[in-house]
Order: C-alpha cells, then structure tokens, then sequence
C-alpha cells in the first residue's frame, strides 16, 4: 500500500514533531487532539520549526507556505477515515493507548496500517485491542523528533512483513534511520538509556556525586551532550519512572527498581523542565541544580 495520508493521534511534543517530518517530507497530515487550544499550539510550533528550517537554509521560503498547507487539525476521529497510515502518539499509559485504539479502529480504513510511538508497552498487548493485529506496529521516534534521525522499528507477535517493510521505507522517506528492536520492555534506547539515568538517580541518593557533579562527570567524562539527571528533567521525571516501572516489572529484575528518590520527586510533582523544577530549578535565568 502506498501511503499517502497520514493521521496523528495526540498533538503534544511528539505528535507535533512527528507532523512536522511528515510534511516536510511531503505528506498531508491530520492531526487531532481532544483540545482546540494545543491542536493551535501545536502548529505554532511547527510553523516555528519550519521557521527554522528556512533560516538555516533547509527550505525556501515558499515551501514554508506549502509544509503547514498539509497539516489540518481535529477534534474528532471522523478526521482518520481517509488515512493510509494512523499513528498514535498519546500520553505514555497503557489504558489511554488501549481506549484510542479502539476507537480509531473504528473509522479507519481497512487497508489502513496503525503504529504507536509507545516507548515501553507491548506491542502485542496494544495490537490485541485492534481489529488488524497484523497491520500494527510500533514506531519509537526519538525526542526532539525533528533532530533525531533515530526510530525503532517493533514488531508485534502477529505483525505482517509487509507492514514492517512499508514502515521501513515510509521511515526513510521522512528521512528517519529506521532499526528493528524486539518486542520485550523498553526495546533498544530505554532498556539501555533509562537505568543509566535510574543509576545516576541511585548515585544522587546515596550522596556519591551532587547533581552537578553526577552531569559534569558524564558530560566531560564520557562526552555525553547531556548529564543524566538534565536529560531526566528533559525526558520528563513521570516518563522515566513509568519505564523503570515496566523494565521491574516487566523483566523481574532487582536492577531495575525504580530509584526512591525517583520516586519522591514524581510524587512532589517535581517532573523536570515541563513543571519548571526537577533535578534543576528553571524558574531563574538558568537552571540550579536541586541538591
């Protein structure tokens, strides 16, 4: 199947970096969300990433006009019936996945190929509450999607070969670099990248290393463009530990219990950069670290 049109389910930071390297590369695109107001700041910021786009030269001027011209936006799912390709990107719980799914089911096609931008969830378990198990997929895009060439490719038990092969070629033509990962807890980036951030956590708690030093030792160290505990703020606190959470219990593994002072700072709300405090204070000209 050729695809065309693109749906996107969830107009938040990776939805809307996802609409944005959909139609650069030249797809139509309909994004919907349940609020009018981030479906609007949601193309804001595409139009600002295009922006940027031109400016360094990436785009002409004019395309600029022709790349937000394929974006439309909605609040209903009626939006998806002429889709090729459904690609749901909602907040990382399992339930809210399971509940969209289902409803996008629906009203797509039936040729039409559905994939999630889960960063830990079965693949299988999503794909049992469709219609078409065979047409599901997931596709980790990594954040910021329009500077990440990465995305993980995540088979379910039933997926068809030819929906993996045309979301390979779909993911190269948006000019992502596409990598098969198995369908166990985390896939590839998180199995890895997130209990090293759980373990730079542990070594915070147990006062081996203040924040500072935990992320200048990495940064420097290691050449890491980020410390792990500014990378957590910029993940968002919530999002690691839900990972953490499904690596435990997910594998039964003692060396993925979730951090307790993860924990704690979760549950004072502290959840990095998006509520302005979390390993780092942002409410001042740059961040201070926390502890």
């Amino acid at each position: 199947m050729k695809i065309n049109k693109v749906g996107i389910i969830g107009a938040g930071k990776m939805g809307t970096g996802i609409a944005e390297v959909c139609a650069v590369a030249g797809f139509a695109v309909h994004l919907i969300d349940l609020d009018d107001d981030i479906l609007k700041q949601s193309v804001e910021a595409v139009a600002d990433g295009i922006a940027r786009r031109v400016d360094r030269e990436k785009l002409s001027s004019g395309q600029r006009k022709e790349v937000l011209d394929r974006i439309t936006t909605g609040t209903s799912y009626d939006g998806l019936r002429n889709v090729h390709l459904a690609i749901e990107a909602a907040f990382e719980d399992e339930e809210v996945k399971k509940a969209i799914l289902k409803q996008v089911c629906e009203v797509l096609p039936a040729e039409a190929i559905i994939t999630t931008n889960t960063s830990s969830i079965s693949i299988t378990r999503l794909a049992a509450q469709t219609d078409r198990p065979g047409r599901f997929m997931g596709t980790h895009f990594m954040n910021p999607v329009p500077k990440m060439e990465l995305v993980e490719l995540i088979r379910g038990i039933a997926t068809d070969e030819d929906t993996y092969h045309t979301l390979q070629d779909f993911m190269v033509s948006i000019g992502k670099v596409p990598i098969s990962a198995e369908d166990f807890p985390a896939f590839i980036v998180h199995r890895i990248l997130l209990p090293m951030i759980n373990e730079a956590v542990y070594t915070l708690y147990e006062g081996v290393g203040s924040v500072e030093s935990i992320d200048t030792a990495m940064r420097l160290g290691t050449h890491h463009p980020m410390g792990p505990l500014e990378l957590a703020d910029f993940i968002g606190l919530d999002t690691c530990l839900r990972v953490m959470h499904t690596l435990h219990e997910g594998l039964a593994d003692s060396k993925y219990r979730p951090c307790p002072l993860l924990v704690k700072y979760v549950e004072a709300g502290w959840l990095g950069r998006k509520t302005g405090r979390g390993f780092y204070d942002y409410s001042g000209d740059r961040p201070i670290p926390t502890r």
